[in-house]
């Protein structure tokens, strides 16, 4: 299996450091809003490599984070330590506590992962449940003399680990912030390790810690979570392109400056997702979710499709045509899966050494292209082209739903015209009925009895959707 790297900026050969076993890590959502299509192609590119990792005989630990608290406004400006925090500012503006927030939007994206059939990660966790790891981390990175105080928090001095940025091209971005930079910095790419509570102002998440009552910063932690369920070094980190600037060279560095040990070996990042050609925002209104899809009319599994039609490393550009078809291709194969696998009943002829030929040199070319740095679209090109082929249906229909391991399609129990029965549709309206009333504990046991009877039902601001539950 091949995977390019970009700390080393090449593609070879993935070995892991133990044989046999793979520790990986993928930076989660901040949950402060809904998690769009963009972010979740990021998400696809960790779960294929996850599936095909688990189908070629690794054992994978994966882990993900929730960003609950840390991650400021100033973000998209050019400076995370700057701002306000996106969970508490979302809370303000709905009326809301900040555990409302992030309880609510951390829920949604785990639907919207189950729909686009991601697998969940071993470890979800959350950052507000870590809180201790992350105030022994700045403690011991205080000792080694690579933080300093100032007014407004405690800061990594990134001039005292030499490699800093080595992952970036920081040296060539640097100044690039569109806010001006803190004084009081000793080098404007020092970034903030623990934030202090403002003084005139009480946040609804802030804690004790030996340097007075605050937060953490953002990126620590990811290095505090990580080290904690992977060990202080393990095999792959992955992320969207966005966080290769800074966000993953400030875990490096904070990592590694207290461990003296390489931090991950392999770092796996994927392109954006374009609209129409241009950038996604919330300005320009073409930020969708999994849910605008649903209004549209399509089936999450059109959007993974369309996902696995682009090298993760390309910029893939989503248009409601190119959706349409990718859910035109999908519901071919599944249909060709469904009505080949409602006549295994019937006997199969014995296949010609040519056939068995064809069939076993398919194998090989779908796998040799999905393990040479995940070239998905090359591998659905292989699979077409077997479909098209000569051998019996049957046996397509067996190499589909085998490949359909990595593909994550869930084609083995593709369905068409599913009816909700009256039971689910009656918890639904019993569920929005207690949310309208304030009773969120009953409403949520009504959710899981829908789950129980495989449904999902997901919150929009036009009312509530049902869908199949996918495994």
């Amino acid at each position: 299996m091949k995977l390019f790297n970009s700390l080393t900026r090449e593609v070879g050969e993935f070995v892991p450091l133990k044989k046999g076993k793979v520790g990986m890590y993928t930076c989660g959502p901040t949950v402060y809003d809904y998690v769009h299509v963009g972010n979740f192609r990021t998400y696809m590119t960790a779960d294929l490599l996850v599936r095909l990792l688990r189908y070629n005989g690794y054992e994978v630990k994966y882990v993900m984070n929730i960003t609950d608290v840390g991650h400021l406004t100033g973000d998209n400006l050019g400076d995370a330590d700057l701002g306000r925090d996106r969970i508490e500012e979302s809370a303000r503006k709905m009326g809301k506590t900040a555990h409302e927030i992030a309880g609510f939007y951390t829920r949604q994206f785990l639907d919207d992962l189950d729909s686009l059939g991601l697998q969940r990660p071993d470890v979800l966790c959350k950052a507000t449940d870590h809180i201790a790891e992350q105030i022994e981390l700045v403690k011991k990175l205080e000792e080694k003399g690579f933080a300093y105080r100032i007014s407004d928090g405690i800061y990594f001095d990134t001039r005292k680990f030499p490699r800093y940025g080595e992952l970036s091209t920081l040296r060539e971005t640097a100044g690039a912030a569109r806010v001006e930079v803190n004084p009081e910095k000793r080098n404007p790419k020092d970034f903030a390790l623990w934030k202090f509570s403002p003084k005139n102002e009480k946040r609804q998440m802030e804690w004790d810690s030996p340097w007075g009552v605050g937060f953490p910063g953002w990126h620590i932690e990811c290095s505090a979570m990580s080290m904690k369920y992977l060990g202080e070094s393990f095999d792959i980190h992955a992320g969207g392109e966005d966080l290769q600037s800074t966000h993953h060279p400030n875990e490096i560095a904070q990592s590694e400056a207290v461990t003296a040990k390489p931090f991950v070996r392999y770092w796996v990042h994927g392109a954006f997702l374009l609209v129409d050609g241009g950038r996604m925002s919330k300005s320009l209104g073409n930020n969708y979710t999994v849910t605008d899809l649903d209004g549209k009319g399509f089936g999450p599994m059109a959007l993974r499709y369309l996902y696995l039609t682009a090298n993760y490393r390309t910029p893939l550009n989503f248009t409601w045509s190119s959706l349409a078809a990718a859910q035109s291709a999908y519901d071919k194969l599944a249909e060709f899966v469904r009505s080949r696998r409602a006549g295994e009943q019937e006997s199969r002829r014995e296949l010609s050494k040519e056939k068995l030929k064809k069939i076993d040199q398919f194998r090989t070319r779908f796998l040799e292209a999905v393990n040479n740095d995940l070239n998905f679209p090359q591998g659905l090109a292989v699979v077409w082209e077997m479909v098209k082929s000569n051998i019996p249906d049957m046996d397509k229909a067996d190499l589909i739903l085998d490949w359909d391991q990595i593909l994550g399609l869930g084609l083995a129990n593709a369905q068409e015209g599913v009816k909700v029965p009256d039971v689910v549709t009656k918890l639904v309206g019993e569920r929005e009925s207690l949310r309208k009333a304030g009773k969120f504990v009953e409403g949520d046991k009504a959710r899981m009895q829908i789950e129980a009877l495989g449904f999902i039902v997901k919150d929009t601001p036009t009312g509530p959707i049902i869908n199949v539950k996918r495994s």
